[in-house]
């Protein structure tokens, strides 16, 4: 009897376990680039890509409980999906397959070895009208590749039985103590894990999630980092299951020491391993519905300096000129600079799991705030998702001022750091989200 049809006879006679009334689908695609291309995340390259590596993915894990309510999760190793292009694919996903904005997510592994997309990190590079002509057809391209992927991941949904738990790994460090030992040294060192099985227990797709910065490797060489790497050898540990890594809240970490690409296989491997040791053990399943909820609040900017712009005009860093020049210019032609950004936030309830997802580069303190707050044991909690537009610092972090604190809104061409409220307004929305899930998963139940 083929796999599906035994799991409509067990459905059928009630003799499915409780979380096979959930049901997954599952999904890949190939987006590694066709042609050279500038990559994004370090500002020290001057060209473009010279080759491949190892092939990156876009991957989509779809769930859906037994009243028809579903979502999708997208993971993808590139360095960060822009607002644009995920609200782009969300709009094309609503009328093809009638899933709603709240019901996707769209995480990045933050590779530094992965194409740049749209005019993310725009003074960074020094790229020319043929540079920006192959960065729009590789983003087109991913845009047309990821709408399909979601279609079909939820062609794909059958039976399934889905469970969580968490481990360890020492991988990552924080990287603001580098030059500053007196600062604290958070880091999130959890490996939260999802184990998509079907009914009669095959392993179909690991979800698995650390939080720390994906930069082993800068030259030019396409790769997912040390996350690719975790994916390959779960994947190879795991025969026929498909591996979907999805990034934290490590925009303060890094994996140290780093630059070498033994160093990338040997993280990647520690992170699989402790991903294996969680696959072996007494999973908790998730039972029950699932709830989505999605909101953009306003993250203020602190009021721009045009002296600080005219200063940077005369830096030899070609990115702070580059920085300088698009603020000048849109101060002088009226179009002025924008004094916000529209920050995503989301939250779903997967049974008795919260997963929560923040826009931008999240410092790890708001993971450990949260976690403490709402469960270390059933918060999951992901940065890097649906909008990498900038660093999102806590109080603290803005304080201490540094790369984090302010100083990465260079590169990602936004007027100025945020202002001291960031924090709070962020932890106000997600405590509001949280509970509107929570609430509605403990009334459906």
């Amino acid at each position: 009897m083929r796999p599906y049809l035994a799991a409509a006879f067990l459905a059928l006679f009630g003799i499915l376990p409780a979380s096979a009334a959930i049901q997954a689908g599952v999904a890949r695609v190939d987006i590694t680039p066709e042609e050279s291309i500038w990559l994004a995340g370090f500002a020290s390259r001057t060209h473009r890509s010279e080759g491949v590596r190892m092939h990156i993915f876009a991957k989509a894990l779809a769930l859906r409980d037994e009243h028809g309510s579903t979502v999708v999760l997208v993971t993808s190793d590139l360095l960060g999906f822009t607002g644009a292009l995920s609200e782009d694919i969300a709009s094309r996903v609503q009328k093809q397959f009638g899933i709603s904005r709240d019901r996707l997510a769209f995480n990045a592994s933050h590779t530094h070895s992965a194409p740049v997309l749209e005019n993310a990190l725009h003074p960074t590079y020094p790229l020319q009208a043929e540079d920006e002509v192959i960065v729009q057809r590789y983003t087109e391209r991913t845009r047309d590749q990821v709408v399909d992927l979601i279609g079909r991941a939820i062609a794909d949904l059958a039976p399934a039985q889905v469970s969580f738990d968490q481990g360890l790994a020492g991988v990552a460090v924080n990287r603001r103590r580098t030059g500053h030992r007196n600062y604290p040294g958070p880091v999130d060192q959890d490996v939260p894990v999802l184990a998509i099985r079907t009914p009669g227990g095959a392993l179909r797709a690991i979800v698995f999630g650390y939080s720390c910065h994906n930069t082993v490797l800068s030259d030019y060489q396409v790769s997912g980092d040390w996350a690719g790497y975790a994916e390959e050898q779960l994947e190879k540990d795991n025969p026929g299951a498909l591996a979907l890594y999805v990034q934290g809240c490590g925009a303060d970490a890094n994996p140290l020491p780093r630059g070498a690409a033994e160093f990338a296989v040997s993280y990647g491997r520690t992170i699989a391993q402790a991903t294996q040791e969680v696959l072996k053990g007494k999973m908790k399943p998730l039972d029950g519905t699932i709830k989505a909820t999605y909101s953009l609040i306003d993250l203020a900017f602190q009021k721009p300096n045009r002296a600080d712009y005219e200063a940077k005009l005369k830096d030899p860093l070609g990115m702070n000129q580059r920085y300088a020049q698009l603020m000048l210019k849109k101060l002088d032609s009226g179009e002025g600079l924008p004094d916000h950004h529209s920050y995503p936030i989301q939250a779903w309830q997967l049974g008795n799991l919260t997963f929560l997802t923040l826009g931008g580069e999240v410092v790890v303190d708001y993971a450990l705030r949260f976690r403490r707050e709402y469960g270390f044991d059933n918060l999951w909690v992901a940065g890097y998702t649906n909008d990498v537009f900038a660093y999102i610092p806590t109080v603290r972090v803005l304080k201490e001022g540094g790369y984090e604190g302010g100083g990465a809104m260079v590169p990602y061409g936004q007027p100025a750091p945020f202002t001291a409220e960031v924090e709070e307004r962020i932890a106000e929305k997600v405590d509001e989200l949280i509970k509107q899930c929570r609430g509605a998963a403990e009334k459906t139940n």
